[in-house]
């Protein structure tokens, strides 16, 4: 992943509602969630959802197809995996990184 696809997602996600679309995208997997059921799911008028959906779909964070009358939006797993290989690409300087409980060590 290049540095300005991986600057362009996170600015995406760096606004609250839509980080909480992309988690609930993420949540629904592959099938995906219809505007009207992202709506209800987040509480958001439809006007806000669509624009935020325009963003992350310009981030490639989303994908959208259309289902009859319906579209479905779906998050871009392989997009999302890409951005957390590349933010953790130099991890540890290399090494296997072992997990830290929060209230432990900080360091790799």
């Amino acid at each position: 992943m290049e540095e300005k696809t991986a600057v362009t997602s996170l600015a995406a996600l760096a606004q609250p509602m839509r980080l909480r679309i992309f988690r609930a995208l993420v949540g629904a997997g592959p099938q995906g969630m219809t505007p009207g059921a992202l709506s209800a799911t987040l509480d958001v008028p439809a006007s806000t959802l669509s624009f935020h959906l325009k963003g992350l779909l310009v981030s490639g964070l989303v994908s959208q197809e259309r289902d009859g009358r319906h579209l479905i939006y779906r998050p871009e797993l392989a997009h999302m995996n890409e951005l957390l290989s590349y933010l953790t690409a130099h991890c540890c300087q290399g090494e296997a990184c072992e997990l830290v409980p929060a209230t432990g060590c900080t360091t790799c």
